[in-house]
């Protein structure tokens, strides 16, 4: 596979996982986005330039997530190695359970999508599943390239996802801590094994969770009771359990975002301001910059219906 480009960018957007009981399966893409340009060099030199989340703290060469990502596509596709120039733009949020990595490995399929001569010989399916190898399953890859909400699987024949239509009626709100939580330690704290009442529990509230994102949005909040892994994780992230439980005393379709620990509430637009007023009781007003007086960030995002977005420069 030869080249066919040598500047490329690609926008993708932050993702939630789960959405309560849908544990690995489904995720919503989120319109708070990352941005990266990609240049092929005609020399071995790799440079990352990041500007914004990270910044200071990612790598700058080969051991970036975005350049491993790239090289595995390339391998991929059959495609030669080429030196890379990065410019990242991040607005994403790291290890809060919104996707960050996830983003970072998808924006480095799709610029090989947009760099390869032949663009339709990188398909969804198997950018999930390069996607899955690093991430280790496709529910935030899935929503960051199909946008919306999604449902993610995987068969025999390797992981696969479907788009569903978001109701208009749903408004995700991002309540973000100031303190990290890395998957691994969140997944980490999960038991081997969950009582059989549990699991069946979870199934109908995550087939009833499609039916309220879909067509009832007035279910959301019977549809995003989770017994699967949201208390198991109290102990590493307990504020953020306790900002959960809150939430849903009052009426309120919250659940941990992803593996946390921020909180996504899953709003109506049509309850007007009655959710910012139970917010703003349990977390204090938000400034300019959506932080609140308890160090909450509140993000109102909307949905990213479109999902990553690459294109040739």
């Amino acid at each position: 596979m030869r080249l066919g480009s040598d500047h490329v960018r690609v926008r993708v957007p932050a993702t939630s996982a789960n959405l309560g009981p849908g544990f690995d399966a489904l995720g919503l893409a989120l319109a708070h986005f990352d941005t990266v340009e990609v240049r092929a060099l005609g020399n071995p030199d790799v440079t990352v330039e990041v500007f914004g989340e990270g910044a200071t703290e990612l790598p700058t060469g080969e051991d970036h997530l975005i350049v491993r990502a790239i090289r595995a596509t390339l391998d991929d596709v059959g495609a030669p190695q080429v030196g890379l120039h990065l410019i990242c733009h991040n607005t994403i949020p790291h290890g809060r359970g919104m996707g960050s990595s996830a983003a970072a490995v998808v924006a480095g399929i799709l610029a090989v999508r947009m760099l390869i001569g032949d663009p339709e010989a990188l398909s969804n399916t198997a950018a999930f599943r390069i996607a899955s190898a690093f991430e280790g399953h496709p529910d935030n890859a899935a929503p960051a390239i199909l946008g919306g909400a999604t449902i993610a699987w995987t068969s025999p024949d390797g992981p696969h996802a479907t788009a569903l239509p978001v109701h208009a009626d749903v408004v995700p709100v991002v309540l973000v801590p100031s303190v990290r939580c890395a998957t691994k330690t969140a997944r980490g704290v999960l038991p081997a094994t969950v009582p059989h009442a549990d699991a069946a529990f979870n199934a109908g509230r995550a087939a009833l969770l499609v039916q309220a994102l879909c067509h009832r949005p007035e279910l959301l909040f019977d549809a995003t009771v989770d017994r699967l892994h949201q208390e198991y994780r109290s102990a590493v992230m307990p504020t953020t359990l306790e900002l959960v439980r809150a939430l849903r005393a009052a009426g309120q379709a919250a659940v941990v975002s992803g593996a946390g620990p921020s909180v996504l509430v899953l709003e109506r637009a049509s309850d007007g301001d009655a959710a910012a007023r139970v917010r703003a009781e349990l977390l204090g007003a938000p400034g300019p910059d959506g932080m609140t007086e308890s160090g909450w960030q509140v993000l109102m995002p909307g949905i990213a219906a479109d999902g990553a977005l690459a294109e040739r420069l």
